[in-house]
């Protein structure tokens, strides 16, 4: 059997490439095409020296740099491969790998880790972080997106398998797509982030600073908490907004970025993890209850497929008040490291590799 992988673009190991990492794995045969690959040398381990194919964008003026400003281009260029001579194609999606054209006695299996955010249910929200919800600039963005809306419905077609990496993106490409999905949660490297069953007094938050991961909601609730100390680990664009938010209090510790060992040993010895982001998955609330560490996090999106009643507890508004109340409700609480482990292990890299394989043998005719 021949097999082709397409993903968007290669640019850093982030959490789309760990699952085009552990599909490679899986069929090691594959030939890997994307639209545009700039992975940094030092970061290509993973990929083995293999070849990767590219689209024409990889050779359009400035593409290293600014390759995202060409997204009107980015269908034309998914439907350029020529993926004829292949009997599998698993495509990794998150804007328009999906939509690579496939023909009959070709089996197309698309792993989704969301329809394009920015043109259905986020398009707001990104307007505003551009600064394009006015003017000329604005009226285009706007004509774009809607014209991307309608090549991702209609593309959402090409796939004979749609695969969503939670419950709540298989909703999101219900709403989107009108589509149903099997859920196939990503992988998530649970051996590097050992069990702990001794824990410090600290509670973490470890994440990009960026305004839709709610850091400084986080940090104005422990601000208002002297008796329990926070420790934040990450930068980021929203950094001066968190700092603002802790308002000088001591009970708050900025780590900055860490290297992945100091991370780890922050997760194990954690009282919890705290989250307040709507994730797609959540990879790092993984990580925390791998290490044994309870998570208490915002009640909506990937979350809702990790933390069970007796792993974490949730709080369902991203407001200080509602953290406040979770983490006294969480002091009140005994959760077993072990099973804080235990429920991590069901997302391992191995977990996902059988899943995908038993989905295509389920799916072939």
């Amino acid at each position: 059997m021949k097999v082709a992988i397409v993903h968007e673009w290669l640019d850093s190991f982030a959490g789309s490439e760990r699952v085009v990492e552990q599909l490679l794995a899986e069929w090691p045969e594959a030939d890997l095409h994307v639209l545009v690959d700039f992975m940094p040398e030092a970061e290509r381990g993973w990929l083995g020296g293999r070849t990767v194919r590219t689209s024409f964008l990889q050779r359009l003026p400035f593409a290293r740099k600014h390759f995202r400003k060409y997204l009107g281009l980015m269908p034309i260029a998914v439907e350029q491969f020529d993926l004829s001579g292949y009997d599998l194609v698993l495509s990794s999606s998150h804007a328009v790998a999906k939509g690579v054209i496939t023909g009959p006695g070709q089996l197309h299996v698309s792993y989704v880790h969301s329809p394009m955010r920015y043109a259905w249910d986020l398009q707001h929200q990104y307007l505003r972080e551009s600064g394009m919800e006015r003017g000329l600039k604005g009226l285009y963005a706007r004509r774009l997106l809607h014209r991307l809306r309608q090549w991702d419905r209609s593309s959402a077609a090409s796939p004979d398998l749609v695969v969503a990496n939670s419950t709540f993106i298989a909703e999101r490409i219900a709403k989107a797509w009108r589509r149903d999905s099997i859920v196939v949660h990503p992988p998530v490297d649970v051996e590097r982030f050992a069990l702990q069953e001794t824990k410090g007094d600290h509670y973490l938050t470890a994440s990009r600073m960026v305004p839709y991961k709610r850091i400084e909601v986080i940090t104005a609730a422990f601000a208002r908490m002297p008796g329990r100390r926070l420790v934040i680990v990450g930068d980021g664009t929203n950094e001066a907004r968190v700092r603002e938010a802790a308002a000088g209090a001591p009970n708050i510790e900025f780590r900055g970025r860490v290297a992945t060992a100091e991370l780890v040993s922050l997760t194990q010895s954690a009282r919890a993890c705290v989250f307040a982001a709507e994730e797609d998955f959540g990879i790092a609330t993984v990580e925390a209850l791998a290490c044994g560490t309870p998570v208490i996090a915002y009640g909506r999106g990937g979350a809702r497929d990790i933390v069970t009643d007796d792993t974490g507890l949730f709080f369902d508004a991203q407001t200080p008040e509602a953290i406040i109340a979770a983490v006294d409700r969480f002091e009140t609480l005994s959760i077993s490291p072990a099973a804080c482990r235990a429920q991590a292990e069901r997302f391992s890299r191995a977990a996902f590799r059988a899943a995908m394989r038993r989905v295509v043998e389920d799916a072939r005719p």
